[in-house]
């Protein structure tokens, strides 16, 4: 039986779960840039964010064949939470999962100022606006400074357009919450 792009990911799931091996093909061609996109910049690191999507194929594979799929929402918004609960792991055993304070604090330890109230962050003037490139990445900065759970809706809605309902059901919150972190 030939695939037809045109079948639903829930459908190619179905015909996967059944034996057809080219049903998966399908939908790993579907997904893979946007998921190994998504956790690259997760983890922000190419090796780790390779073993992670494996891993998460790994896991929809064997949930699918073992009939362990439910269709309760998009295909892609399933793996991306299955990447995601992996890549917590990863960093639940690096321990790297970073803190952040809004107070700027030198090697010694005295205080220097305040993040809030840093020129760098603050609206660009005349100037840099007519440098577009300088403004963007002051925002990249200003993006990577905020804690991963902040960090990662910005980058979901922001980046990948994503609607609320999707984003909450990836991170496993309510959407009030995923609101609320934006």
């Amino acid at each position: 039986m030939k695939i037809c792009s045109t079948l639903t990911d829930d459908e190619l799931g179905r015909l996967y779960e059944e034996g057809n091996d080219n049903a998966f093909d399908v939908l790993l061609s579907r997904h893979q840039e946007k998921l190994f996109n998504y956790i690259f910049f997760l983890v922000r690191d190419e090796d780790k964010a390779n073993d992670v999507f494996q891993d998460t194929f790994v896991r929809a594979i064997t949930a699918l064949r073992t009939h362990n799929y439910e269709e309760t929402g998009s295909f892609g918004s399933w793996l991306m939470r299955i990447s995601r609960n992996l890549v917590l792991d990863v960093h639940r055993r690096t321990k790297a999962m970073p803190t952040i304070s809004h107070e700027l604090v030198d090697d010694s330890g005295e205080l220097k100022g305040d993040l809030f109230n840093d020129a760098r962050f603050c609206e660009p003037t005349v100037e840099e606006s007519i440098f577009g490139r300088e403004s963007l990445e002051y925002l990249r900065t200003m993006v990577d400074l905020l804690p991963d759970s902040q960090r990662e809706i910005v980058y979901l809605r922001y980046y990948r357009d994503m609607p609320f309902k999707d984003i909450a059901n990836i991170l496993g919150v309510s959407i009030n919450t995923a609101l609320g972190r934006v």
